[in-house]
């Protein structure tokens, strides 16, 4: 068998998988909470041996940080795997650690036609057609598809840590509250869900607007971002709704930027936690149209077909598609 990894600094998904190529549903599945362990190596040996220890021939996860020389130090989680430690722990001869962003982009290759929604059609243009793939979650994750016409090659980044750039009024008094916080303004701090409380915070303080007792309590309850989503995409609060709004068109911007850096003519794709969750919005007009709003090649941006990932396994099943082939 094989076994797979999407390690989230919120939980962590371990599968053991058939190792026949595409070989279907995992045949054992499990979630943790990533705190709940000191190291990854932790967790999976804990998997494993309630697994019954099967025979792995291969491993492959999916991390959230960049992999240099087989290590990682995990950007918003205390590990930092090691290929070279992991494959010591579990016994298993051949490991491989993989960006989160590269698990996932590997995860769309293998996906059928009813795992993604349309935002936009653009035209269908023969291969080679680089493709690029952005994700916001816990934290804002991008990668890169390139294609030479006969096989796809998976690059990964860190762009979400690239300088926010705000473009309109209220996004630079945004920038200026959240630069007084944190010093450096990435992308991440405002597209994730961390950023979206993040905007919401920063768009309290600039509209003065006080904060309802009702929504103060909501908000203490349980996870903020969640609650931003949900009250502004029912409506209940005019700061909610505009951070809602204003998440979305920065999001689109940036996915914009991200298709013109690496000229993703084969399409743009939305991942990662979020997306689903406020599909409508991002169907409503504003992501697409921070998407095209680029000066003299918005026409061109039209062009670029992009699509929302709906399916919540593609790290998963990349990492299972790159352990079968080591």
């Amino acid at each position: 068998m094989i076994l797979a990894g999407d390690v989230g600094a919120t939980k962590t998904v371990l599968a053991l998988f058939d190792e026949a190529p595409g070989g279907g549903a995992p045949a054992r599945e499990e979630t943790f909470a990533s705190r709940g362990a000191a190291s990854l190596e932790e967790l999976a040996l804990r998997f494993l041996d309630a697994s019954r220890r099967p025979a792995v021939r291969a491993a492959c996860f999916g991390v959230p940080g960049a992999v240099v020389e087989g290590r990682s130090k995990a950007t918003n989680l205390p590990w930092e795997p090691d290929e070279a430690v992991l494959a010591a722990a579990l016994g298993i001869p051949r490991i491989r650690l993989l960006n989160d962003l590269e698990a996932a982009a590997h995860g769309l290759l293998v996906l059928d036609r009813t795992a993604f929604d349309l935002l936009q059609a653009g035209v269908s243009r023969p291969r080679p057609a680089t493709l690029a793939l952005i994700s916001a979650g816990t934290g804002l994750g991008e990668a890169i598809i390139a294609d030479d016409g006969t096989r796809y090659l998976v690059l990964p980044s860190e762009g979400g840590h690239a300088d926010f750039a705000p473009r309109t009024e209220v996004e630079v008094a945004v920038w200026d509250i959240l630069r007084h916080e944190f010093g450096h303004v990435s992308y991440e701090r405002v597209l994730s869900g961390p950023g979206l409380a993040n905007l919401y915070r920063a768009l309290r303080t600039y509209r003065k607007a006080p904060e309802p007792a009702w929504l103060q309590e909501r908000l203490a309850a349980g996870d903020p971002s969640a609650t931003i989503s949900a009250v502004g995409l029912a409506g209940e609060d005019p700061v909610c709704a505009e951070t809602l709004t204003l998440f979305v068109s920065i999001y689109g911007a940036e996915a914009g930027n991200l298709a013109l850096k690496t000229l993703a003519v084969g399409g743009v794709f939305v991942g990662g936690g979020i997306a689903p969750k406020i599909l409508p919005k991002l169907k409503g007009g504003a992501f697409i149209q921070a998407f095209q709003d680029k000066g003299r090649l918005a026409d061109f941006m039209a062009t670029l077909p992009v699509h929302v990932v709906l399916e919540p396994r593609a790290p998963l099943l990349g990492a299972a598609s790159r352990a079968r082939a080591l």
